[in-house]
């Protein structure tokens, strides 16, 4: 008992922290486009080796490259499982797990450093309140198993705010470095910002912090070359051209675009919660939290300039928002039994309760957004036929490749995939394709077997909940009307 009592005490907010995020992946384990390029690439290390002409972003390159350093370790890390998983044959879903487990061990592990450093400058409860604050919030435990570039980056840049916190500047200034140039150019708003606090505040020497600088930078471009050129098969420093087209040719603009006070309005509070106005009251509160959060906050004020915005974009600024939200619910806690705190405290306690139920709300909707990878997985169930001989080909149309199929949710022999692009709807009927994966409803020379629902908005009413999700079909299965086999067999229907 005093043994599990210790380990608890150690690991407790990890195991917290950890189960929330793996529930996530059980139950949500599909990618989005914005996460293909490392989805794939971590499927064709731990498959294809070094094979790399059978790798899929040599086929499907992207709108910009990508690095492979992230992909690598997260791969390495979840080999023993996958090869294991071969071994016994075991569907490839299983090692998409695997790696996006591996990928959240990371992440959470980076916080925990941060964590440990919020305990020794702030206390045990403060700590205690950050992590039920990140506990009841939806999108940082459900991002950090997802292998976006702004998740890898933002595991350097919780290493950052720990070394910050236990004053090793030099060490915090050099991991946002490594963000920057091997995994997403943008935090360079943050590094700027926090570098000038840190030389105004006399903390770092402007001549060592260049000489510190210019070494980290050198070794990171000289890593990211050498391995991005030898696996793209060209000369290539990937973050340079992710730069290049996002920030001066301002191409990003083309996904669409928000206001400027978008991240204020809409991305902080729909991640934060309750933890968006405890942290301005936690910045009134105590002064020390200010000097942490006028870097970070500066970093969400530029990135406001940019007019492409995504919540996916200022992830690293949610670690130090809670901090100090923390830093006011301890207070509030502490000052309850007080007569104009008491307020304060059952108000607070009623935030912590919406926001739960905010969040639940959104994990519902992010569950049923990826219609396509629930799409193939039924096909595999219902469509496979026992004594046919033949190979069954599966065309992916672009719209359900992005919206929760990658190559982990292929399954091996008879079938066969393709994700052939520009094919003109009247030309499917001269192929030979068995199954389609499509957006529309009818195509000639096919007959629609079933369709998938998928997220399609929010209904407000009154009663309870006072929302309810709205869903309408979004991926089609079509199968060819010549083959008999499968026209045999028994299916939903459209």
């Amino acid at each position: 008992m005093a043994l599990n009592s210790k380990l608890m005490q150690l690991y407790g907010y990890d195991l917290l922290l950890g189960s929330i995020a793996a529930f996530y992946v059980f139950m949500a384990p599909y990618t989005k486009v914005e996460e293909s390029f490392n989805v794939q690439a971590m499927h064709d290390i731990l498959y294809h080796w070094h094979h790399l002409e059978k790798y899929d972003h040599l086929e499907f390159p992207g709108v910009v490259p990508r690095t492979f350093i992230g992909a690598l370790l997260v791969s390495t890390l979840a080999s023993p499982f996958v090869l294991a998983a071969s071994l016994l044959q075991m569907p490839k879903i299983y090692s998409l797990y695997a790696v996006r487990l591996a990928l959240g061990c990371i992440i959470l592990s980076s916080l925990r450093f941060f964590r440990k450093q919020i305990k020794k400058s702030f206390g045990s409860q403060v700590e205690a309140f950050f992590v039920i604050l990140t506990a009841i919030q939806f999108h940082m435990l459900f991002y950090c198993t997802r292998p976006l570039p702004n998740v890898l980056a933002f595991g350097l840049v919780n290493l950052s705010y720990g070394y910050w916190f236990d004053r090793r500047f030099y060490a915090a200034i050099n991991s946002l470095i490594f963000a920057t140039i091997v995994f997403r150019c943008d935090i360079l708003l943050l590094v700027t910002p926090l570098g000038l606090e840190l030389l105004l505040c006399r903390s770092i020497s402007l001549r060592k912090a260049v000489i510190s600088c210019l070494i980290a930078a050198l070794f990171c471009i000289g890593l990211t070359v050498l391995v991005d050129s030898v696996l793209w098969r060209k000369w290539l420093w990937p973050e340079l051209d992710v730069f290049w087209f996002n920030s001066v040719l301002n191409r990003s603009s083309e996904w669409g675009t928000h206001a400027f006070h978008w991240y204020f309005t809409s991305a902080l509070p729909r991640s934060l919660l309750v933890a968006y106005p405890l942290f301005v009251l936690g910045a009134l509160l105590d002064s020390r939290i200010r000097l942490y959060s006028i870097p970070v906050l500066t970093f969400v004020v530029l990135y406001s300039k940019l007019p492409h915005k995504e919540l996916r974009f200022i992830i690293s600024s949610l670690p130090i928002f809670n901090l100090s939200a923390a830093i006011a619910a301890s207070r509030i806690y502490n000052n309850r039994k007080k007569s104009y705190w008491k307020y304060l405290y059952f108000g607070m306690l009623g935030l912590f309760l919406i926001s739960l139920g905010c969040t639940i709300l959104t994990f519902m909707a992010s569950y049923e957004n990826y219609p396509s990878g629930y799409a193939l997985k039924a096909l595999h169930k219902m469509g496979h036929v026992t004594n046919k001989s033949d190979e069954m080909l599966v065309h992916i149309d672009t719209f359900s490749a992005m919206n929760g199929i990658s190559r982990f949710c292929e399954n091996h022999e008879p079938w066969r995939y393709s994700k052939e692009e520009g094919i003109p709807l009247q030309e499917f009927q001269n192929r030979n394709f068995s199954y389609l994966l499509s957006e529309h409803a009818e195509i000639d020379g096919y007959k629609c077997l079933f369709s998938i629902k998928g997220f399609s908005g929010a209904h407000l009413h009154v009663g309870f909940p006072p929302m309810s999700l709205v869903k309408r079909p979004k991926v089609y299965i079509h199968g060819n009307a010549e083959d008999g086999e499968i026209m045999r067999l028994i299916w939903p229907g459209c």
